[in-house]
């Protein structure tokens, strides 16, 4: 059996600790080797399932898709404030997971004012507002 077939096998029954070693070994970030490459991916999403945020927010001080993965990763569990320290400390995939999760919940107003507080010259995070439609004025 090859190593991503024990480490497919170890997934299917929660056995992260056996996946994260299996898989770990053979990640690399940036890999010229497209496979190399993927068993990242695989890695960070292993991370994910079992858990281990400690771990994914140690990888996402250097590794983007250490840092887009757990940016969804909280946006999924409905950790808006966690979200909120993490574009406050300039993670700017932070700050448009955030917005993009308070204008897709009916909450437009809230994202502008994020955008403000935390973005106002973000062309990216202000078009992000722009797409779901402008807020409400505040004046009726």
């Amino acid at each position: 059996m090859e190593w991503f077939e024990q480490a497919r096998a170890a997934e299917q029954v929660c056995d992260w600790d056996a996946a994260i070693a299996l898989v770990s070994v053979h990640a690399e970030c940036y890999s010229a080797d497209s496979a190399a490459h993927d068993s990242h991916l695989w890695h960070l999403d292993l991370l994910v399932r079992a858990e281990r945020r400690t771990e994914l927010t140690e990888l996402a001080r250097t590794d983007v898709h250490a840092r887009r993965r757990l940016n969804r990763s909280l946006r999924e569990r409905g950790m808006e404030a966690a979200l909120r320290n993490r574009a406050e400390d300039a993670d700017r995939d932070a700050l448009y997971v955030l917005v993009r999760l308070l204008c897709e919940t009916g909450r437009a107003r809230e994202a502008a004012r994020v955008v403000q507080d935390l973005g106002p010259d973000d062309r990216h995070a202000h078009q992000i507002v722009a797409h779901f439609g402008s807020p409400p004025s505040a004046a009726r």
